[in-house]
């Protein structure tokens, strides 16, 4: 267990994410991997794999609730300096993530044909998107308690363990991937199918190391069985913070969905190019979201330790550090933006889309990094509405108008891309705006003044 409530912000900051980019970059090389072989598939491969890591958004979603639930009330517990409500909440979240995973798989299992066949643009991109998701959705299933352990080893400032499980588990992936996939060695190839068989495998290592982690008894968190059982006044608590964090991913689901949905009639080079084009940003993101991973126990250390100028501190910080690094992916991505295309596909109609889109998407690198750290900082005060308010906002004005072009004769898909960039300058002012009611509200301790703040209309729902 690391501290988080003395020393140099910075440096807290600077030393986490970096284990956290480490970690993402290998988790991101699951579906970069992924890609890469499966290109050399053909484009329809592609396009089944992009259409089936829809999914990963929508897991991505079920986990961001949980992680941010476990990983909030965690920190907050270990700044405050009890140990036993901190083992307490690993176990609930533990529960609670066995639970969901399960679920998952079973509605997985009914709905993964009817998806993908609404989503391809052809029947050979089903039939490759539906070969993935068989073992792909198991895969993600028992990723869900891994993550939740993953958060919980973060909210204690411990993060090299986490990093050290991902770079295993992803090495796993890597070697198995080619074999799988083309049937090197055995003869056997299991085509898109093996992709996902890889991640399937490597994510089955993962846990079983993970799991060895909080077996000892002097672990600061540990296994207890006699705190498995479901407490719905922990689970409550835990789902009150995460599930508007988990709606903000179930949210830009859909927006993949509509996008997929409306570029379908410009064929499976349309849905390549932006599916490609959307591993890339999620790339170039990763120190981002790495920074955002790393504000969320910084600041819920020192909020559970009613540390008001540490928690106004660690933002100021964070939002320099991701303004600079997402400044620089822009410039990238307006200078070479045909080359991260290519690395993943030869096909010329692909390069094009992904290009036009990453071109243009670009002009909102900046606020999307300010928006990842202001929603790491009202994860890190357990209050995740605020944030969910400003997405559904942007969510609303780049939805509904983009169903209504599309409807209409000369629909093109970059006025996606333009309305996009636009709806996100719109929710970086609604996340600040709502972050500053937060810290006047909910920065103010024993002992410690009020800040000054003009009341909002919200106040009552941001509680």
């Amino acid at each position: 267990m690391q501290d988080l409530t003395q020393g140099s912000i910075p440096r807290h900051l600077v030393q986490t994410t970096g284990f956290m980019l480490v970690m993402m970059v290998f988790q991101t090389l699951y579906f970069l991997i992924d890609l890469y072989w499966v290109g050399r598939l053909g484009t329809a491969a592609v396009a089944g794999v992009g259409i089936a890591g829809n999914v990963s958004f929508i897991v991505l979603a079920v986990s961001q609730v949980l992680a941010v639930g476990a990983t909030a009330l965690v920190a907050q517990a270990v700044g405050a300096k009890d140990q036993p409500l901190a083992r307490r909440r690993f176990n609930q979240g533990l529960g609670l993530a066995a639970a969901t995973g399960c679920v998952f798989v079973a509605v997985g299992a009914v709905t993964i044909g009817p998806y993908a066949r609404s989503m391809s643009a052809d029947a050979a991109t089903a039939t490759l998107a539906i070969d993935y998701l068989r073992w792909f959705v198991p895969a993600m299933a028992l990723q869900l308690p891994v993550g939740v352990m993953a958060a919980s080893l973060r909210a204690t400032g411990s993060f090299k363990p986490v990093m050290v499980l991902s770079i295993i588990s992803v090495v796993v992936n890597m070697a198995l991937a080619p074999f799988l996939i083309f049937g090197w060695g055995t003869g056997i190839a299991f085509g898109v199918g093996g992709a996902a068989i890889a991640t399937f495998v490597s994510v089955v290592v993962g846990s079983v190391l993970a799991v060895r982690l909080f077996l000892p008894a002097d672990a600061y968190l540990r296994f207890l069985p006699a705190e498995w059982r479901p407490q719905w006044g922990e689970w409550r608590r835990m789902l009150a913070v995460g599930l508007p964090a988990g709606f903000e991913f179930a949210m830009m689901a859909l927006y993949q969905f509509v996008v997929y949905s409306v570029a379908r009639p410009f064929g499976p080079a349309a849905q390549a190019g932006f599916g490609v084009g959307m591993r890339v940003i999620q790339a170039g993101f990763m120190p981002v979201v790495a920074l955002g991973a790393a504000v969320t126990p910084v600041a819920g250390q020192n909020f559970g330790a009613q540390r008001g100028d540490r928690v106004r501190a660690t933002f100021r910080s964070a939002a320099l550090m991701a303004s600079a690094v997402m400044a620089l992916f822009a410039l990238l991505s307006h200078v070479a933006p045909q080359a991260m295309i290519g690395l993943f596909t030869g096909d010329p109609a692909v390069i094009a889309t992904g290009t036009e889109y990453l071109r243009i998407i670009s002009w909102n690198y900046v606020a999307s990094g300010l928006i990842f750290v202001a929603s790491a900082m009202f994860q890190a005060m357990g209050n995740t509405v605020p944030s969910l308010v400003a997405s559904g906002v942007r969510m609303a004005l780049v939805i509904v108008p983009v169903l209504v072009l599309a409807r209409r004769p000369g629909f093109e898909l970059h006025v996606v891309w333009y309305l996009a960039v636009a709806t996100v300058y719109l929710q970086l002012a609604i996340s600040l705006v709502l972050l500053r009611w937060q810290f006047a509200r909910r920065l103010v301790f024993t002992g410690e003044a009020r800040p000054a703040a003009a009341p909002a209309p919200l106040a009552v729902v941001l509680e």
